[in-house]
């Protein structure tokens, strides 16, 4: 994981050690309800924890500061000690740091080859990329350097891994990455994670285009803390947040309605995150009604199942030998890979065809089968 040290991805390595061991349910994990069994997937169990992070704050003292917050359960840092402890362990630098002159080529080696050695020295059959670093900003025209998130995915594809981009960071989205990603014949899927106010945006802008009812305003404010409400708090970095929230209701109302998203930086809120949103519309015979909702959750606990989720999907994805976007996983982004339904519901759909289509006999022979790094274990990472 990129980001690895922070909340999603410690919440995501404890609650993982957690279901395993029989701890907890695996509630908010779609994978683990009836359409996705003996679909081929890895278990729990399998999964192996590494990553890159620039900070260095170990994970069992993260976990402690979590469950400190209401984060995760009281005595879950305890019993989950060892596992957290084990995944820091494989944590590697992340860059590049202030200072650090190295180029994008030599960055992209150095990740590239911490891919590699973490494959090679834990047996995997596959390590599986995925990004839930802070948001950064959109890349300025004509900028010559590559943005980090864009470095780690072009080590992922060099070294054979599998890309998820849970952030509306640029990863492969990167213009200097488009032709690399397609002649890499690795799965990739994003971008940024759904998790809530969008969530909800995906379900309710279905409901008035399929009633019939006139959309004329959709505004909405979230206050949040943690990490994601500082780096947020930079307008280039909440610029590129709100895109994916527009235009989920764009493409479900079939226009984008007036009204903005305004994202508030609140330090004291921690993990814990407020939505509101404000719906003007029209009735029969042009009777004006509103529609206001409150969606109040902890984001880490919302996105660390459906990283758990992608991690296993893409996997088989890969062990079955798929290739290129998967805008199948369109259910679990706000700005989905081309060619995904906007609305909730024909996103889960598509994502149930998706794991019958994954089966859940052996993986075929050829072309993205396990990749340059593949192992003897039946394990994966994320």
């Amino acid at each position: 994981m990129i980001g690895a040290r922070g909340s999603v991805a410690t919440t995501a390595v404890a609650g993982c050690a957690a279901m395993t061991a029989g701890l907890h349910a695996p509630t908010g994990m779609v994978t683990e309800t009836a359409p996705f069994m003996d679909r081929g997937l890895p278990t729990l169990s399998s999964l192996v924890f590494g990553g890159h992070d620039t900070t260095s704050c170990p994970l069992p003292k993260r976990a402690e500061e979590l469950a400190a917050g209401g984060v995760l359960p009281h005595g879950l840092p305890s019993a989950a000690h060892a596992e957290l402890a084990a995944a820091d362990a494989e944590i590697r630098p992340g860059g590049p740091q202030p200072g650090d002159a190295r180029t994008d080529e030599e960055l992209i080696d150095a990740f590239t080859a911490d891919l590699r050695d973490f494959v090679r020295r834990r047996g995997l059959a596959r390590a599986v990329v995925v990004n839930v670093a802070s948001t950064e900003p959109l890349p300025a025209d004509g900028a010559e350097r590559l943005p980090a998130s864009s470095l780690y995915a072009a080590a992922a594809l060099r070294a054979g891994c599998p890309y998820v981009n849970f952030t509306p960071s640029s990863g492969l989205h990167h213009p200097h990455l488009t032709e690399t990603a397609r002649a890499s014949g690795l799965p990739y899927a994003g971008r940024d994670g759904k998790t809530g106010q969008t969530l909800l945006r995906s379900v309710l802008g279905p409901m008035f285009a399929q009633r019939a009812l006139a959309v004329r305003a959709w505004s909405g404010t979230n206050l949040l803390g943690g990490g994601d409400g500082a780096a947020l708090a930079d307008p280039a970095a909440a610029a590129a947040k709100n895109a994916g929230k527009e235009r989920v209701l764009a493409d479900t109302l079939g226009s984008a309605p007036e009204g903005e998203v305004h994202i508030d930086d609140v330090p004291s809120l921690g993990d814990w995150k407020t939505a509101w949103d404000h719906i003007a519309f029209d009735g029969f015979l042009g009777t004006r009604m509103v529609l206001q909702t409150t969606w109040q959750g902890c984001d880490s606990a919302l996105a660390a199942p459906l990283i758990l989720d992608l991690a296993r999907l893409t996997s088989r994805a890969h062990e079955r030998g798929l290739s290129g976007p998967l805008p199948d996983l369109a259910f679990y982004f706000k700005d989905p890979d081309a060619g995904a339904p906007a609305a909730l519901g024909e996103q889960y759909a598509a994502l149930v065809d998706f794991a019958e289509r994954l089966g859940g006999g052996p993986a075929p022979t050829g072309r993205g089968g396990g990749g340059p790094e593949s192992g003897p274990s039946a394990g994966g990472s994320a």
